[in-house]
């Protein structure tokens, strides 16, 4: 005879064909929900943390300076809703935008181009003191850029490259980050492939493109994002290179144009929001290939 059994329980016969009561399910979904809760709760907190400097920022473009200084950052202060027009008129920000783009897409682009090249030549190729030259390679990380940046500024004058494009971009067109991430990329790709496109006449230039580039696609993606992201934030090399700022400014040096006087620096502030539209556009876009691409770099070494 079955005994009585909790409500919400159900009952399954055991090895003596009794009848047990089995644990109920509303205890395992009340712990679930629970736990839901918490992670909502604890991730709603980091937005907050996250977006509160944005938040402050935002407040502090449209507040009037000497306003916002005496009143609560938390709030606008005598608006002034016409500040991005005139941070954009004030700072040539549109010509600067674009000579800024068009120089980032020339070094991302550059950059790809040799550390895919290099990544395949220290993967697949042999050669005397590969290694050697391989910890040569990936020693000059180690270098800030202060150290190459007088060098590089009297190269560029001896070219007669200063206040031109090829100045700006020709001297980071090469990566040894790049180089070591897209490697660690083509060493996982296994050698049965190498072998079988071998057998096919494969030679070295379609087995980089065919198989290689498209195997390891998340890795090239997410260094290319952080290429892109290096080279349009640059300030001190175009600062050192560029001396007619009226017609040659990229976004960074225009933005600091903007600051002249303490009474409009939110002015500046604004500046600074519409230079960071194309990083925050990119990096909602990219941000999975970035995740993805660093963990699969760091596969195999």
């Amino acid at each position: 005879m079955a005994a009585d059994l909790p409500p919400g329980s159900t009952t399954t016969p055991d090895d003596e064909g009794l009848v047990a009561p089995a644990v109920g399910s509303d205890g395992g979904q009340r712990v679930s929900g629970v736990r839901a809760l918490g992670w909502y709760v604890l991730l709603t907190a980091l937005s907050v943390v996250v977006l509160a400097p944005v938040y402050l920022v935002v407040i502090r473009a449209f507040s009037t300076p000497v306003a916002a200084l005496k009143g609560s950052p938390l709030v606008v202060h005598q608006p002034q809703w016409d500040v991005f027009q005139r941070a954009f008129d004030q700072g040539h920000l549109g010509a600067a935008m674009l000579r800024s783009l068009a120089v980032t897409l020339l070094i991302t682009g550059g950059q790809l181009f040799t550390a895919i090249l290099a990544a395949y030549a220290f993967a697949f190729l042999r050669f005397p003191c590969k290694s050697l030259v391989f910890g040569v390679f990936m020693a000059t990380l180690l270098l800030p850029v202060e150290i190459t940046l007088l060098p590089n500024v009297h190269t560029i004058r001896d070219f007669g490259w200063l206040n031109s494009y090829q100045g700006l971009a020709v001297p980071f067109m090469a990566s040894a980050l790049g180089t070591f991430l897209i490697r660690q990329g083509f060493l996982g790709i296994p050698l049965e492939i190498r072998d079988a496109t071998r057998l096919e006449g494969y030679g070295h230039w379609k087995f980089l493109w065919r198989f290689c580039v498209p195997l390891t696609r998340p890795v090239v993606a997410s260094f290319t994002v952080i290429s892109f992201l290096a080279a349009f934030n640059q300030y001190l090399w175009p600062r050192a290179v560029v001396t007619d700022p009226d017609h040659w400014s990229t976004i960074q040096i225009a933005l600091k144009g903007l600051i002249t006087n303490p009474e409009s620096s939110n002015i500046a502030v604004a500046g600074a929001l519409v230079a960071a539209v194309p990083i925050v556009v990119l990096l909602a876009l990219f941000s999975r290939q970035i995740v993805q691409g660093l963990t699969a770099g760091a596969v195999k070494g």
